[in-house]
């Protein structure tokens, strides 16, 4: 016991420059120099299973997860899953000596409420991490694993999952089972982010089917519906400018996906959208196809957010205005955004995501 404790006092002692440390940088130092760090280059294809694991010569990464769900009686539920990888050096190295960080964020969004939990680690002492083979993305008894099911065997380990997570007012148990292939953005999987050329790595899995359980403070309830999972690694992703991002993520009714952000730069900002067919094959749209337009505003803890958008993709067609489930859904996280599951209409309909950090 005494160990534990010593364990856990040594890493808040760690984790508590960490604001700070993110502050002197910009926005979680993501406009910062990559200077000692790896940085994606275009035209280096994906290799998989080994890029479903860590890479920890570049300074960020994320596992993300995000569903639109439903229960029997209709109610629509989201839930969020996230394992980030933050590096303080590159390279890797055993126990304390290891200049990763790793934080988890989960959370359930409902009609009327949004919970929320935070997990905190250093790299090294196992209490988080991920392997590629077998897939397994943990912190503490947070969990995302392939998941050895019956039925036919899939070539790619995130094909089959299993995801768990809990916090004071939650726990989830889903499953998920891809019907679809793992999707590149941008250019073949070089995603960039700014006119400057700032860039990611980044690959998704929009075709998740999704059963299982939400246990919320009013009971147990069976939920079914779709999930998404992105994958993205970089080291200077943002431009010195740029401030924060609106990501969606959007299944269409008609089967088809759409991945769309807007990074914020006091003017126009910089848009980048992927379409991606029903059947899998991605489209990449050029710089500043995808328009994307604030429609109403509120005050979600302390904050002015656009909780409702209009997202206009001339070259497919796509008029939209998105609502949120929730407007209140904020994460009350060591670095806070506003996250959770929106509706869409107007030319088209469905549901799906969205992202919102950066907003003082």
């Amino acid at each position: 016991m005494r160990d534990s404790r010593l364990t856990r006092l040594l890493l808040l002692v760690f984790l508590a420059g960490l604001p700070h440390l993110a502050a002197a940088q910009g926005f979680a130092g993501l406009g910062t120099s990559a200077d000692g760090f790896a940085v994606p280059q275009p035209g280096v294809p994906f290799r998989f299973p080994v890029d479903h694991g860590p890479h920890p010569d570049y300074r960020i990464e994320w596992w993300y997860l995000t569903a639109n769900l439903k229960a029997a009686d209709g109610t629509d539920y989201g839930v969020q899953w996230t394992l980030f990888r933050s590096a303080l050096a590159p390279g890797e190295a055993n126990g304390w000596s290891s200049p990763q960080v790793w934080m988890g964020h989960a959370a359930v969004t409902t009609p009327t409420a949004h919970y929320v939990a935070e997990r905190l680690s250093r790299g090294g002492i196992g209490q988080a991490g991920v392997t590629a083979a077998p897939f397994s993305a943990w912190i503490d008894d947070w969990q995302m694993k392939t998941a050895d099911r019956t039925g036919p065997k899939v070539d790619d380990a995130l094909s089959t999952l299993d995801l768990t997570a809990s916090g004071a007012d939650f726990r989830y148990r889903l499953k998920l089972d891809a019907k679809g292939p793992l999707v590149p953005q941008g250019q073949g999987g070089y995603s960039v982010k700014s006119a400057a050329g700032q860039a990611s790595s980044y690959y998704s899995q929009p075709f998740y089917s999704v059963t299982g359980s939400l246990s919320l403070p009013g009971g147990d309830i069976t939920v079914s519906g779709q999930a998404w999972l992105d994958r993205e690694w970089s080291s200077q992703p943002l431009a010195a400018d740029q401030t924060g991002w609106d990501w969606f993520s959007l299944h269409l009714d008609g089967g088809e996906k759409l991945m769309g952000f807007r990074l914020r730069d006091g003017g126009k900002g910089f848009t980048s959208a992927t379409w991606i067919a029903a059947d899998g094959t991605p489209t990449a749209m050029k710089p500043g196809a995808l328009i994307l337009t604030p429609l109403e505003m509120a005050t979600v803890a302390g904050h002015t957010i656009p909780i409702s958008w209009r997202a206009e993709l001339p070259a497919r067609g796509l008029n939209i205005v998105t609502t949120a489930l929730y407007p209140q859904a904020w994460m009350t996280t060591r670095v806070p955004y506003w996250e959770g599951p929106i509706r869409f209409d107007g030319t088209h309909k469905g549901r799906g995501y969205l992202e919102m950090t950066g907003y003082p």
